[in-house]
């Protein structure tokens, strides 16, 4: 019997509710609004901290109270840690270190035991029952804010919040709650006290959330099924080619799904009178990697970068220093991805290449035509993603081979693969770059422009629409970090 590849398990979520989603677009986000808008100002942040809970109510009612439990730690912490920074910063570090401790053990509890418990069963003669716990959706990027809210109280960046309703509706909003991005307080502690309506806004959101839908629909569920036939193939009916074009659908599948769902957070963070950060910055057009993780997952690399690489010392320590810095970081960045070795290793392979490149990779690209330096990205880039998908490494190191010519070039099937999905990669080999915007911008008549883009606006709405009422196939690969 051949064997099978699997499907990587952190695709598949339980029936969480999604933004593209039928009952979300059509049920839960009308009538989300139309409360909110109704509700008089001073019941607009409780009104919209019971949708949030709704919201997550829908796939975890019960870690609804790990949720709260999570705002309530750290809404403590903040006030004891303020109370306390100026008078007796020894019982405010406390109070700071205590809040992390809660908070990375909760996480760890929840999200990295069994995998623990796994390791210490393989290496070991002990037989530790695992939890087998479901994972909480989205506790990655909320621990993640809290967090950072208390760092920052800490750190006298914010004040801290003495309001229990605000500080819970900051945990909870909805619209960036289980995929990020990852928000911190001082983005948005203004507007969590005061928002103002604005059509201007409002219209603003809606277009950058459709966007959002059309890359996340028509684009990351359509190549998330070529990826999913490839991968389901028996692996000595894989060929060079096919392997190569599965792991390029892939790669463009998990930034149209989590950029795209990024971009309807930001969406629905506007007509809620939230302004959230740019999470993605077109990362496939990048030079290097370092560019890469300037452009991928920005809110990520901001977090870790102010958190854990600056407190470390990060480059100002001298070279020996700078390198251990790397590898601790992209460790964790790892880590935090999914309790799997393929996710740390997928970490520490960016590590060593971020090395290389601050030691004396970026001086020789820069000698190199920028076409050369794009390939050298794209080519680190889909390796990277082979070991990201890789929770069996015995499936990786077929892949790999399979890759780099232990197989046959290419047959029929793969012939039929690249016929039927030519058109669809060379879109969103577009797609993926700011080209659409530089020809919008030269359209100078205003008029035209935002008719042209309203109609394709539209055109997206309908089509995403139509493709979710005849598809059941629309998983997000980052619900369950």
């Amino acid at each position: 019997m051949p064997v099978v590849y699997p499907h990587p398990k952190f695709i598949i979520g339980r029936d969480g509710m999604v933004f593209s989603s039928l009952p979300f677009l059509f049920y839960f986000l009308p009538l989300a609004l139309f409360i909110y808008y109704i509700s008089p100002n001073k019941l607009k942040n409780f009104t919209l901290l019971v949708v949030s809970l709704l919201f997550y109510a829908w796939g975890e009612p019960i870690y609804i109270f790990l949720l709260l439990f999570s705002a309530a730690v750290d809404y403590l912490h903040g006030l004891l840690i303020e109370k306390y920074r100026k008078t007796t910063p020894f019982k405010a570090k406390l109070a700071l270190t205590s809040s992390i401790f809660v908070n990375l053990a909760v996480l760890f509890f929840f999200k990295y035991a069994n995998f623990l418990v796994d390791n210490i069963n393989h290496f070991t003669n002990f037989q530790i029952e695992a939890l087998d716990l479901p994972l909480p959706i989205g506790i990655s990027f909320y621990t993640f804010q809290t967090m950072s809210y208390s760092i920052d109280v800490y750190r006298g960046v914010v004040p801290a919040q003495r309001n229990p309703i605000t500080f819970a509706l900051y945990v909870s909003l909805f619209p960036q709650l289980i995929a990020g991005p990852i928000v911190r307080y001082e983005t948005i502690e203004k507007e969590l006290m005061h928002r103002k309506w604005n059509a201007e806004q409002f219209s603003d959101g809606v277009r950058i959330f459709t966007i959002g839908l059309g890359k996340k629909v028509l684009l990351a569920n359509t190549l998330g099924a070529l990826w999913n036939e490839t991968q389901a193939m028996p692996p000595n009916e894989l060929t060079v080619l096919a392997a190569w074009l599965g792991i390029l659908a892939f790669m463009f599948q998990i930034y149209f799904d989590f950029s795209g769902y990024s971009d309807m957070a930001i969406g629905l963070g506007k007509m809620f009178g939230f302004t959230f950060p740019i999470n993605f910055r077109y990362p496939y057009i990048a030079k290097s990697a370092t560019e890469f993780w300037r452009r991928w997952h920005i809110t990520l690399s901001g977090w870790f970068r102010d958190y854990l690489y600056i407190p470390l010392g990060g480059n100002r320590k001298g070279q020996w220093k700078l390198y251990r810095n790397l590898f601790i970081v992209w460790g964790a960045t790892g880590l935090w991805h999914g309790a799997s070795w393929n996710f740390i290793l997928w970490g520490l392979y960016f590590g060593l290449i971020l090395a290389f490149e601050k030691a004396i990779g970026l001086k020789l690209l820069q000698r190199i035509p920028a076409f050369f330096q794009h390939i050298y990205l794209l080519f680190i880039v889909l390796m990277s993603w082979v070991l990201f998908v890789s929770e069996d490494m015995n499936f990786g190191i077929h892949y790999f081979k399979t890759m780099f010519g232990f197989a046959p070039l290419w047959d029929q099937h793969f012939m039929y693969q690249l016929y039927t999905n030519i058109i669809l990669i060379l879109i969103a080999s577009v797609a993926a770059t700011p080209l659409w915007r530089i020809t919008d911008r030269k359209i100078t008549n205003s008029m035209i422009r935002n008719s042209i883009e309203w109609l394709i606006i539209t055109g997206i709405l309908i089509l995403s629409t139509a493709y979710l009422v005849d598809e059941s196939f629309n998983p997000f690969l980052y619900f369950r970090f």
